[in-house]
């Protein structure tokens, strides 16, 4: 780890970009954002990776404090890898730039991945809580392939929780592709589901809720997409 590259400059972002800035390490910080993972589950969602590189990526994290070994069940038979204190500090840097990354989604090649679970990521990445209505309390459910996340809104305040919703007001089911589509522009939510790729249940007043929490554009489809219900 001694022989790594470093900027050399004494400067609070170049000390950062020294622990982060080499390529992977923020997409394995990614991995680690949505719970510890054990090192087969990291390697499975990074192709490409390849697992020396990965162990030394971890290795790197753990000795900077930035990632640290976790006995998920308690016998010390089971490691995984999870973040520290200092790790989650990274949450809302993550966030703000796959936020911006938005921006330059392309087209999906067959050369590309795309994982279900990193839908939560992208919906925490999204909200924006000047838009949260104050006086209402609801849930909005999203199925992504196998995986199931919400949000919660109460009190003028939303947040993003894994697993189901008690009694959502609205309930999406689409693929992880189609679901980074949308979240990214390129895809509408009525031209998803003319297509037969997101089917949308629940209250209207509640999809065009959760699509301006979201910042997607749901004035001019808000009628196409109760029409199409």
């Amino acid at each position: 780890m001694a022989s790594r590259r470093s900027y050399h400059q004494y400067c609070g972002l170049a000390s950062g970009l020294d622990v982060i800035g080499e390529r992977w390490t923020l997409l394995i910080v990614r991995e680690l954002l949505m719970g510890p993972a054990r090192y087969s589950d990291i390697l499975a969602n990074l192709p490409g990776i390849g697992t020396n590189l990965l162990a030394e990526r971890l290795k790197f994290l753990v000795a900077k404090g930035v990632a640290r070994q976790v006995d998920v069940r308690g016998t010390g038979a089971q490691l995984a890898y999870g973040l520290t204190e200092a790790g989650e500090e990274l949450r809302p840097l993550i966030l703000e730039l796959a936020r911006w990354g938005m921006e330059f989604v392309g087209d999906l090649s067959p050369e590309d991945t795309v994982r279900p679970h990193w839908g939560f990521l992208a919906i925490e990445a999204m909200l924006d809580q000047e838009r949260v209505a104050p006086d209402i309390a609801e849930s909005y459910e999203f199925q992504v392939d196998d995986q199931v996340f919400h949000i919660e809104t109460a009190d003028g305040q939303a947040r993003a929780v894994k697993g189901e919703a008690t009694d959502p007001a609205m309930h999406a089911k689409t693929d992880a592709a189609t679901f980074v589509q949308i979240g990214s522009g390129r895809l509408t939510p009525l031209m998803a589901m003319v297509t037969g790729r997101l089917i949308l249940e629940g209250d209207m007043d509640a999809v065009v809720r959760c699509c301006d929490l979201l910042g997607l554009d749901a004035g001019t489809d808000a009628a196409g997409i109760a029409g199409a219900r």
